[in-house]
């Protein structure tokens, strides 16, 4: 038991204790319901620290690729007649050939070039999400099929609490494993130094783009998660606070742990309902509490405790 603590899965060990453990203290509604949306932005933010924390790009974009999956779930059923499961997984395909396409030229660029370039790549999505009326209901919203398993409609918070929980296992366990394969250590090395990784025989252009193209695929399955879950959806998912949000969250939580990504999903989710009470000065709060993690704890919430530990036991 020992060495299974202390192995490289000892963190997805704990957050699989804290996924079945957490129904027991929550409220059955209200509370599951954020616990739910904590799972599914988890996805997402686990997505983009594999660009962000193992590849070294910064993206601005990323809620392009959830926009997509979330409006697949939304238009393919109701035009088309295809089942919600089936459109989820055309939108999550359709998200990765788009970061295919659009990624090859934009992965040429560096740094807040690539930023920015990403970021309109968000902007031109969200735009026509909004400006698309008649197709995609433009600012009012789409309203979303429910998913049906077997005959039976996923509608319960507890539902997709389960779902979305196992969800995220699965994506914290593939950016471990990744992280610890030959392809995970080629990125780092990018990361590091893309010179440097070149002189090693590393194909930098293509080790970024297949990041690129992971991470939308955790995007766009969280789009059409989130889709799902609500019943609903509007052109914000896919907006520039959204994606400015989902970055943050990895930098809270800590860009280089795939459970950091998950702490600061933990921690952006829960803070606007917490100050909820405080709604004329909420944005100035979360504003206010971002920057003192960064001051205090720059390198994120899950490496600074871990240095702290260390430390201490040292």
């Amino acid at each position: 038991m020992r060495h299974l603590l202390e192995s490289r899965y000892a963190s997805l060990l704990f957050l699989a204790v804290i996924v079945c453990g957490l129904p027991l203290i929550l409220h059955p509604g209200y509370q599951i319901r954020v616990a739910a949306l904590i799972w599914i932005s988890g996805i997402a933010a686990v997505g983009l620290h594999v660009l962000m924390g193992q590849a070294g790009q910064v993206s601005l974009g990323q809620t392009g690729f959830m926009g997509i999956g979330a409006y697949s779930v939304g238009l393919l059923p109701a035009l088309l007649g295809i089942p919600s499961l089936a459109a989820a997984a055309i939108g999550v395909v359709a998200a990765g050939l788009i970061a295919y396409l659009v990624g090859r030229p934009l992965l040429r660029l560096q740094g807040h070039y690539l930023a920015v370039a990403t970021l309109g790549f968000g902007l031109i999505v969200a735009l026509v999400l909004t400006s698309e009326v008649q197709l995609t209901g433009g600012p009012d919203g789409l309203r979303v099929p429910r998913l049906t398993i077997l005959s039976t409609r996923i509608v319960s918070p507890a539902n997709w609490y389960w779902i979305g929980g196992v969800g995220l296992l699965i994506a914290v366990a593939l950016a471990i494993h990744l992280r610890e394969s030959p392809t995970g250590r080629a990125l780092r090395a990018l990361q590091d130094s893309e010179t440097a990784a070149r002189t090693l025989g590393i194909d930098v252009a293509a080790r970024k783009l297949q990041a690129f193209i992971i991470a939308a695929i955790y995007a766009a399955t969280a789009g059409s998660m989130l889709a799902l879950m609500n019943g609903f959806i509007t052109p914000d998912v896919a907006s520039f606070f959204s994606s400015v949000e989902y970055v943050a969250m990895v930098v809270i939580g800590g860009i280089a742990s795939p459970i950091g990504a998950v702490v600061g999903a933990t921690f952006l989710t829960v803070l606007p309902q917490v100050l909820a009470g405080f709604s004329e000065y909420e944005d100035l709060l979360i504003g206010l509490l971002i920057m003192l993690f960064m001051i205090f704890l720059r390198d994120g919430i899950v490496p600074s405790l871990a240095a702290i530990v260390a430390r201490r036991r040292s």
